[in-house]
């Protein structure tokens, strides 16, 4: 059998009609995909050229089980709707990715769709989920939800509209901060929606400044979600003067603040297993999996509880092949307060 998919050939992304099904590994689920959704890293793994030849792409899915491995521990049954994330683009493996008719996903940190969530909200969830849960709460060591702070604290979410940030301030909210944040005007209304309590314009050269007065000096948390220089600055700016500051990144960047604990997350090490990422080895982590199975399970009752909204989503047509017009969107910086999202289905036949 085969399938239709989204790949890096080597040259350009296409979409491969006569795909072979990936094989079902001990502690993965087979899942036929219903939705999947684009992120700044599909992007990237074409841009940087980090791809594996020939292999698949895409991280963010929903779909339906359809096979189960059996080291997998939590309870999955065929048919169940779930959601995820994938190695998309893993230097490794070209079978990891979600852009395709039907992939394996890590079964123990697969989440659960409710019933009040589409298959379109949650092809969305995946990625920025288990980032905020490495950066906020495994690195920075806040407190988690379940063990809300009582006292009165800041936390400064860098880049708010962004799917990573708009679950990061909820996230943060749950678990008692007063959560701050940045972004562009046009997105504050969102940020609000999501449980902000002041937003302030990145683009304004006083904005760091505007922070640190807000806080009255009082901001020791800061979990960056762009890391670009731009925001580095104004974080920088925005930090308490004070000593026992903590500046959470997702990327490798470098922060000239030398006193503030700095913390990075490197996504796909919730897998557990050893990967290669931006030229460098990273061994295989027990604990961050073991992190991961509990943060996604913790995600999975707050999404059914009510308590977690998705960041909205733009549903475009083609498909699959949409994709390949949705990564030049991302890559040019065209889609702002929304994620694109597209339904597997709708792929159309070889051509």
């Amino acid at each position: 059998m085969t399938m239709k998919a989204v790949v890096w050939n080597g040259a350009e992304v296409t979409v491969d009609y006569a795909r072979p099904l990936p094989n079902l590994r001990d502690d993965y689920l087979l899942i036929r995909t219903v939705a999947v959704a684009l992120n700044p890293t599909d992007s990237k793994a074409v841009s940087q050229k980090r791809a594996h030849k020939n292999g698949l792409l895409g991280c963010d899915f929903a779909g339906v089980v359809e096979e189960i491995g059996p080291h997998v521990t939590k309870p999955w049954k065929r048919g169940d709707r779930v959601f995820g994330v994938t190695f998309g683009g893993n230097p490794s493996n070209p079978e990891d990715g979600a852009f395709a008719e039907v992939i394996v996903a890590k079964g123990d940190t697969c989440m659960r769709i409710p019933d009040n969530i589409s298959f379109e909200e949650a092809a969305s969830i995946g990625v920025s989920a288990i980032t905020d849960g490495q950066g906020l709460f495994e690195e920075m060591k806040l407190n988690l939800p379940t063990d809300p702070i009582q006292e009165k604290e800041y936390l400064l979410v860098y880049g708010g509209s962004s799917s990573t940030g708009t679950l990061a301030i909820q996230y943060g909210k749950l678990a008692g901060y007063s959560v701050i944040t940045t972004c562009s005007p046009k997105n504050s209304d969102l940020v609000i929606s999501r449980g902000a309590e002041a937003v302030f314009d990145y683009s304004d050269p006083k904005c760091g400044q505007q922070i640190y007065d807000y806080t009255r000096g009082k901001l020791k948390l800061v979990f960056d979600t762009i890391g670009s220089e731009l925001g580095i600055e104004i974080c920088n700016t925005a930090l308490s003067k004070e000593l026992g500051c903590r500046y959470g990144t997702i990327l490798l960047n470098d922060f000239p603040r030398k006193d503030a604990i700095r913390t990075d997350s490197i996504l796909m090490t919730f897998l557990g297993e050893p990967i290669d990422l931006f030229g460098k080895h990273f061994p295989a982590n027990a604990a961050h999996f073991e992190f991961a199975k509990m943060f996604t399970d913790l995600t999975e009752s707050l999404l059914e509880k009510g308590k977690l909204r998705a960041h909205p989503v733009i549903v475009r047509q083609g498909g699959l092949r949409g994709i390949l017009d949705g990564l030049k969107l991302i890559r040019d910086g065209k889609i702002s307060g929304a994620k694109l999202v597209y339904r597997v289905a709708e792929t159309d036949q070889s051509i």
